[in-house]
């Protein structure tokens, strides 16, 4: 089915329609930007693939596998870069959403809900997580994203799962996907070492640390994306964040890995996403740039 040329509302409008089906092949982005002057924005599409019968999963799937889509306004055809952000909460509340900040720039976001503990476990958290980076790997170039420049991002536990989906080639790999195709990723104060929740699902207390599958710092290599862990003031911080990114910071210096950059954003906590996504723009273009050098 090819859209008629219509007005910017009229096309809003239709789109809302098609997207509440789960798919959405026989939508071209082509077939609107000419008549896209402001910004779009995509609600709730679901994001597992269409091999997966959504009947078949469990009923908080159904609510929370959905993703959001924002497009800014564009003065041309040029593919955009992709931001993928997924939101925090320990990965046990928290809803998808699309910081204010990250609107309206030169890129297109995609913010990706998933389902939450204890009513699922971290693992298919994880799970959701890369279906969600999948979906966006197939779908975003009907938007006019470009596929070789999707960076992973999120706040807290959404940093937790930017990070192990950049670090773990096994998650995305599923999907055919490499960890190589992956542009940057810029996780804010997120877990390196194993998560809370999953030790918490363990039995064990905030301070039984631990690092093995669950943990990006377990995957410590010399050949990653560009990552940059942003954090806030390591004295006003949940206990050890700082601490736990700057040793995963440090590790990926021991064995050679030059793509890693730590920021500590002095004088704030852990809510830091404001003066972070700054940092993030600056980032993007900084790992774009390079490659167009």
């Amino acid at each position: 089915m090819r859209l008629l040329p219509l007005s910017y509302l009229q096309n809003l409008t239709l789109l809302c329609l098609l997207f509440a089906s789960t798919h959405i092949h026989s939508i071209s982005y082509q077939d609107i930007k000419e008549t896209l002057s402001n910004s779009l924005e995509v609600r709730d599409v679901r994001y597992y693939d269409s091999s997966v019968k959504l009947s078949a999963l469990p009923s908080d799937c159904k609510d929370r596998c959905k993703l959001d889509i924002h497009v800014p306004s564009r003065k041309n055809s040029d593919e955009l870069p992709v931001l993928v952000w997924f939101h925090g909460g320990a990965l046990k509340f928290g809803d998808k959403h699309i910081p204010d900040r990250l609107k309206n720039q030169n890129l297109i976001v995609v913010s990706a809900n998933y389902r939450l503990y204890p009513n699922t476990s971290p693992t298919e958290i994880i799970k959701d997580a890369a279906a969600a980076v999948a979906w966006t790997f197939a779908n975003i170039e009907q938007f006019g994203g470009n596929t070789e420049q999707i960076f992973l991002s999120g706040h807290s536990a959404g940093g937790y799962l930017a990070a192990m989906l950049t670090l773990n080639d096994d998650l995305l790999s599923h999907h055919n996907i490499q960890t190589s195709q992956i542009a940057g990723a810029i996780p804010y104060s997120g877990h390196t070492i194993t998560h809370m929740t999953v030790r918490e699902e363990r039995g064990l207390g905030e301070t039984d640390l631990v690092v093995d599958e669950y943990a990006p710092l377990y995957y410590i290599k010399k050949d990653t994306p560009p990552i940059l862990l942003i954090t806030g003031d390591r004295e006003l911080e949940l206990l050890g964040r700082y601490e736990e990114n700057a040793y995963f910071w440090r590790m990926m210096q021991v064995v050679g890995n030059k793509q890693v950059e730590l920021f500590e954003l002095e004088g704030y906590g852990h809510d830091m996403l404001e003066p972070a996504h700054p940092l993030t723009l600056r980032f993007i273009e900084k790992v774009l740039n390079k490659v167009e050098e």
